[in-house]
C-alpha cells in the first residue's frame, strides 16, 4: 500500500516513515503543498496522511483542491485540542484525524481500519480511471465506460495485478477458460486495443513479447 505523507516537521516525518515501513507500507514523503501537488498530478496513492499546518499553505486547501475529488482516503494531522480544525477536516470529507502528539500504534490502527473499509468497497483507482471490482464497473472522470463482459474480465486481470506483468499466454488461457474458444496472439492484441481506446487513458503498458501491465503510478 502506497501512503503519501505530507509533513514539514523532519523529526515527526522520520518517525512516521520508520513506523509505517515497519508495517510494510510504502511511504512517499513531501514536506510542503507545492511538492505534494506535483506528486498528486502524476500519481494517486492509496492513502494520505496530511498535516494541516504547512510552510507554503495548509492541508485543508490541499485537500479541497487536489485530493477530495480524487476520493483518496485521508487522515489529517492536527495540533492537540484545536477542535475547530478537527470539525472542519471532517466536514470537508476527510476519513479521520489524529492529534499531535500521537501514538504511532494508534495511527497504524486507524490506517488499518480505513484499509478494511476500502477493501469492502473494493474500488481501484489509477489516474482518472476507477474500477469497482465488486460491481465490475469502470469509470473515467466519474462517468461509466461501457465494456463487453470479456473486455471487463481482461481489464480485471490487469487491475488485480497492479504493477505486475500479466502475460499474453495467461490472458489466452483465461479467455479459453471463460469462453471455450481458442484464440491467438492477434486476438489478444485486438482486445487490448479496444480496451485502450475505451479507456482513453494510457495506463496499460505493453511489455514487448511478454504481456501487459497497469502501474499504480
Amino acid at each position: 500500500m502506497d501512503i503519501l505523507l505530507v509533513e514539514d516537521n523532519d523529526s515527526v516525518a522520520k518517525g512516521l516513515i520508520y513506523s509505517l515501513k515497519q508495517n510494510s507500507f510504502t511511504v512517499i514523503h513531501k514536506e510542503n503543498v507545492k511538492n505534494a501537488k506535483e506528486f498528486l498530478n502524476k500519481c494517486k496513492p492509496d492513502l494520505i496522511i496530511l498535516d494541516i499546518s504547512l510552510p507554503d499553505g495548509n492541508g485543508f486547501e490541499l485537500y479541497e483542491n487536489s485530493i477530495k475529488n480524487e476520493r483518496i482516503p485521508t487522515i489529517f494531522l492536527t495540533v492537540k485540542d484545536e477542535e475547530d480544525d478537527i470539525v472542519k477536516g471532517l466536514e470537508l470529507g476527510a476519513d479521520d484525524y489524529i492529534t499531535k502528539p500521537f501514538s504511532t500504534k494508534e495511527l497504524i490502527a486507524r490506517i488499518n481500519k480505513i484499509i478494511l473499509r476500502e477493501k469492502k468497497n473494493c474500488i481501484v483507482r489509477v489516474k482518472d480511471i476507477e474500477f469497482d471490482l465488486d460491481k465490475m464497473v469502470v469509470y473515467k472522470d466519474k462517468k461509466e465506460i461501457s465494456f463487453t463482459s470479456l473486455e471487463l474480465k481482461i481489464l480485471n486481470l490487469l487491475f488485480t495485478n497492479l504493477n505486475k506483468v500479466v502475460t499474453r499466454n495467461y490472458i489466452i488461457d483465461k479467455i479459453w477458460e471463460w469462453t471455450g474458444n481458442d484464440i491467438n496472439d492477434n486476438t489478444v492484441t485486438v482486445y487490448l486495443k479496444r480496451i485502450r481506446e475505451k479507456l482513453g487513458t494510457n495506463i496499460i503498458v505493453t511489455i514487448k513479447g511478454i504481456g501487459y501491465r497497469v502501474d499504480k503510478c
